[in-house]
């Protein structure tokens, strides 16, 4: 889907990417992490062409992608950023709708989509669609700027610490709401944020970024479990990272099916760092488990939530798919 091989961008005397190398398959959600000015936010840019490489080679659905113009190319690509960017004179509707507009859609095939995509991003099409962005919370324009971003029905989505600006309780709404979204739509997603607890929520695959290279690439439990080097384990938290491994795995992977237990119950598909929060705060030894629909499971028993260590996958190299 994506791939780039060697590519370099420099400011001034600054290597802002050092001979980067990465391949992106379709339908992978795909996160960029790494301090500030590791590069992390240039590798996107240069995914759409907003800011053109210097040397090296990318390519795009099999392309180079300076084969494409830039306007075709960006229609293929939907964008999400932190200051979402909405028209501040145009209604919610109006704004979703900028790109199917600028493309020729029909009408009715622009009502339908924008219709569709509120209903999505859970924004009640007769509640929201004629609102202006004033009108709208936070969380609700960002909400608006994924569904823009969607709008064209986007081979992939690009995003930008889209949530960054959001307080916890909004950013972790919508983080669950974009997991849902690639589920149902089995979009590429790249989605770049310093937030290394929102990369191993979100993230199929993890690559950190120092300095306009890779340091590692692979899986979350990866990263968590075998980290390339010292610096790995700090950006990751070295103290932390027992309960940040908790949080990739499910209570119902540690359920013990058809337990009756007392206390208020925690549901089969919360994390196990949830999980623990809730033994801690209710002070018991184990918990009933509910499923999504609130019918009884089983049980959870805290010795078994703190055995809970899946074997460690091998190591994932230093610059691995870089």
């Amino acid at each position: 889907m994506i791939q780039l091989l060697k590519v370099t961008k420099t400011y001034g005397q600054r290597q802002a990417v050092a001979g980067l190398s990465l391949d992106i398959g379709p339908g992978e959600f795909v996160v960029l992490i790494g301090p500030s000015g590791s590069g992390k936010s240039t590798t996107l840019r240069l995914i759409n062409r907003l800011v053109e490489f210097d040397t090296g080679s990318l390519r795009f659905a099999g392309q180079d992608i300076r084969s494409f113009a830039p306007e075709a190319l960006r229609r293929r690509m939907g964008y999400a950023i932190q200051s979402v960017g909405l028209f501040p004179h145009w209604t919610v509707e109006k704004n979703i709708a900028t790109v199917p507009r600028l493309l020729g859609w029909p009408a009715a095939r622009t009502a339908a989509r924008v219709h569709e995509l509120l209903e999505l991003l859970q924004l009640d099409p007769a509640q929201f669609a004629r609102r202006y962005p004033h009108e709208l919370s936070g969380g609700q324009q960002q909400r608006v700027g994924v569904a823009r971003a969607l709008a064209a029905d986007p081979e992939v989505l690009l995003m930008d610490e889209p949530f960054g600006a959001l307080d916890p309780v909004t950013r972790l709404a919508l983080q669950q709401e974009l997991k849902r979204i690639h589920t149902l739509s089995g979009k590429t997603i790249v989605l770049v944020t310093h937030d290394i607890d929102e990369a191993l929520y979100l993230g199929g695959r993890i690559v950190l970024f120092r300095e306009g290279r890779v340091v590692q690439d692979g899986s979350p439990l990866a990263l968590l479990t075998r980290p390339a080097d010292g610096f790995v384990s700090d950006f990751l938290g070295r103290s932390e990272l027992g309960l940040k491994r908790l949080g990739l795995g499910t209570v119902a992977d540690r359920l013990r099916p058809g337990e009756p237990a007392g206390g208020d119950p925690v549901r089969s598909d919360a994390n196990l760092r949830e999980a623990l929060s809730a033994f801690f705060v209710q002070g018991r030894e184990s918990l009933p488990v509910v499923d999504a629909q609130g019918r009884p499971a089983g049980a959870l028993h805290l010795v078994d939530l703190l055995a809970a260590h899946p074997a460690s996958p091998p190591a994932a190299a230093a610059g691995e798919g870089a």
